[in-house]
């Protein structure tokens, strides 16, 4: 498999183990397909996910932060729901459970990165301003997973649902995407800020 997929941190990974383990979490989970699983549930394939905050003319360097860590959570047959953690003053924390077409588009798309030559580190890439998550493989496959910028080398594929205009589950180079992007942004002062996706 030509993906590297970084290890989460360890913090990440016990919080939702322990809300995976925990009745209540689940219950209280407003994802029906959590709450009707059959079986054992585990948190797999942990990607980093960075928030896209600025996209602007070719001057600015587009800006991401880390902003996530997500785990697909599966039952014994196929992942079910998502898992979000997020960092606190304490460190690293669970949020929440969802589901949606995400966590298909998601899996689908990583089975695709697979087919591809170069290795790279898969990442999730919010994108706010459009409501948009694309997965990102990110070329130095290496890389601390928490940091590091867009490069000319990395890769983008939207997830679907992508926007109007913009195809889902095809690769483009970062700069023909943020291209893309711009033009479906309206323009307006200052950066463009959100929340992640």
């Amino acid at each position: 498999m030509p993906l590297h997929v970084p290890p989460a941190p360890t913090p990440a990974l016990r919080s939702v183990l322990a809300a995976l383990g925990s009745p209540t979490a689940v219950r209280e989970a407003r994802t029906p397909a959590l709450r009707s699983a059959q079986g054992p549930l585990s948190p797999e394939l942990p990607l980093p996910v960075h928030a896209l905050d600025r996209i602007g003319p070719d001057e600015l360097a587009p800006v991401t932060r880390l902003a996530a860590w997500r785990f697909l959570i599966r039952d014994s047959e196929r992942a079910v729901a998502a898992a979000d953690t997020m960092l606190t003053p304490d460190g690293w924390a669970f949020s929440h459970f969802f589901e949606g077409p995400y966590i298909a588009s998601t899996e689908l798309a990583l089975r695709q990165a697979e087919a591809v030559t170069p290795h790279y580190q898969p990442r999730l890439l919010s994108i706010p301003a459009l409501y948009m998550l694309a997965l990102w493989l990110h070329a130095d496959s290496e890389a601390d997973a928490s940091g590091g910028a867009l490069a000319p080398a990395d890769l983008l594929v939207p997830l679907a649902p992508a926007p109007p205009g913009i195809a889902a589950h095809r690769a483009h180079r970062v700069a023909d995407l943020l291209r893309l992007m711009t033009l479906r942004i309206a323009p307006g002062p200052g950066p463009l800020l959100g929340s992640p996706a």
